[in-house]
């Protein structure tokens, strides 16, 4: 255990840090798992329509440094192009 108050303030700091970023990548993932949810019963309008949702999600994640912004671009990318291959019902 810390001892001095600086290191007490830095524990407190990063448990508080660790809680929203869990909470943001939660999120993120809860958004994609719409978009993927959609594609699988091959509804292309509401696969569409949850990427419209999702992608400022992956956006702000990467922005706030829960993700990398190659790694964000990669999944909207990936997820549009299924979108647009998916014949629509």
């Amino acid at each position: 255990m810390a001892n001095i108050a600086s290191a007490r303030k830095r524990i407190r700091q990063t448990l508080k840090r660790t809680e929203r970023n869990k909470a943001r990548k939660s999120r993120v993932r809860t958004f994609v798992k719409k978009v993927e949810e959609a594609l699988l019963n091959g509804n292309k309008e509401s696969a569409a329509e949850a990427l419209r949702y999702a992608q400022p999600e992956l956006q702000r994640a990467c922005s706030k440094g829960i993700m990398h912004k190659n790694a964000a671009a990669r999944k909207i990318s990936r997820l549009a192009s299924k979108i647009k291959n998916l014949k629509s019902a």
